[in-house]
């Protein structure tokens, strides 16, 4: 029984960190609910930063998760711009960066996120080098992109993952020229595999970008503190303006690992190590969001995801985990993409080689399709191309492991409920 006198203590002011004080409450809790957030503005979503605020389409305001308001009406403890920088699992007590207060906990909640890798190359020092992680930066980003568009400018982008895809969309809109910088032979390999990943570069040529694929940066070359050119390891030279480091994000674990907390290992994304339940090998600590590896009993791996709506509904099952609720979290994971014209959505998990075929139902050509990653005749992961409202029986092939004709999978005809066993 959750006793109204327990502290529950949230580190993270993300999507995840602030779903988790929200469901809290809404399930009932009357005990303090302490929130710590190392940045300055109030918890918001991110996706908004690479897709409509950063293209001015939507207001800052919109991408706040609740209203400034709301925290204190809530009796939400809300700290912003602190950091914790320890935890004493025998005493229950966090210690904050700044000051050294000590906070006691009865449950602690980590959701302290990702952080954008750093290119390791000389010239990563220059002005216009930039990442996007935080609303800061695309706040900059912003103002960057409209300069580039106004002045005829370069933007260089490393990395042809969905950030780099879609502020090279964004980019385009404003009028900048753009290059990205990839190793992999497509843009998003390891996520759709060569099968998919040439769509998505026959889309940005159309609308005017460069690919440099078999490569990646080893120098930003610049003069008077400003950024000049990129140079590629095939001793390329690229002309640019800003450079935009889109290579991936690390968990931030430092905090975890330093407690002696359990990690997953890198050939699982890392993260902290945690069971179905969110719980880490402290059974008083859960880890929620983009720092946390759970195992996925549906496709019997361990799992750190990155995107949306796992910060969206990982934060609330942690929350009900830590009160005491029976669950298994098991969501299928989910994202999206818009870039130019083009709108996705993605379900399931099918990292390279655990797939037979890809399955294409409509017309690819017109990029609007659905794609299917199938094994032994079950489907792992389905995209949809400007295909809407399929989402729920996507996700209901991957769940019930249901074994389909793929013939029939492959015909528009036949309604995807049907499928469904």
């Amino acid at each position: 029984m959750v006793d109204a006198d327990q502290t529950f203590v949230i580190v993270g002011g993300g999507l995840a960190g602030a779903k988790a004080a929200e469901t809290l409450r809404a399930e009932g809790f009357t005990g303090r609910v302490i929130l710590i957030c190392d940045e300055r503005d109030h918890p918001y979503e991110r996706p908004p930063l690479s897709k409509g605020y950063l293209l001015g389409k939507e207001e800052r305001d919109s991408v706040f998760v609740h209203e400034p308001a709301w925290y204190a009406r809530n009796d939400i403890e809300l700290h912003l711009g602190q950091t914790v920088d320890a935890i004493d699992r025998k005493a229950k007590t966090v210690r904050f960066g700044d000051d050294g207060t000590l906070v006691h906990y009865d449950k602690l909640l980590l959701a302290t996120g990702a952080e954008p890798r750093r290119l390791d190359i000389p010239g990563t020092d220059l002005a216009g080098v930039h990442h996007l992680r935080r609303l800061a930066h695309a706040e900059r980003l912003k103002g960057v992109l409209a300069a580039l568009g106004r002045d005829n400018g370069h933007l260089v982008i490393a990395g042809a993952g969905w950030i780099g895809l879609e502020v090279a969309a964004a980019a385009r809109e404003y009028g900048a020229e753009v290059t990205i910088i990839e190793p992999a032979p497509t843009p998003l390999h390891g996520v759709l595999g060569p099968e998919l990943g040439g769509l998505f570069a026959d889309l940005h040529r159309e609308h005017g970008v460069r690919f440099h694929f078999g490569a990646q940066l080893t120098e930003i070359v610049g003069q008077d503190g400003m950024v000049l050119a990129a140079r590629t390891d095939d001793g390329e030279e690229h002309p640019a303006h800003d450079v935009l480091a889109a290579i991936g994000a690390a968990p931030r674990t430092a905090l975890a690992e330093a407690a002696g907390l359990e990690l997953a290992d890198r050939a699982h994304g890392g993260g902290v190590a945690v069971d179905d339940r969110l719980r880490t090998s402290d059974p008083d600590i859960h880890a929620a969001g983009d720092v946390a590896s759970f195992h996925h009993a549906l496709f019997d791996s361990r799992l750190r995801v990155e995107h949306w709506a796992n910060a969206l509904n990982g934060g609330p099952a942690a929350a009900r985990a830590m009160l005491g609720q029976d669950l298994v979290y098991d969501r299928v994971p989910y994202f999206f993409s818009d870039q130019y014209d083009l709108g996705m959505e993605y379900s399931g998990w099918a990292p390279p080689g655990s797939y037979d075929e890809v399955v294409i139902r409509g017309d690819a050509g017109k990029r609007e399709f659905i794609a299917f990653w199938v094994k032994e005749g079950r489907v792992l992961a389905g995209m949809n191309v400007n295909v809407w409202d399929v989402t729920d029986p996507i996700q209901q092939l991957i769940r019930t492991k249901t074994q389909v004709d793929t013939e029939a999978l492959a015909d528009p005809h036949v309604p995807l409920e049907s499928l469904v066993s």
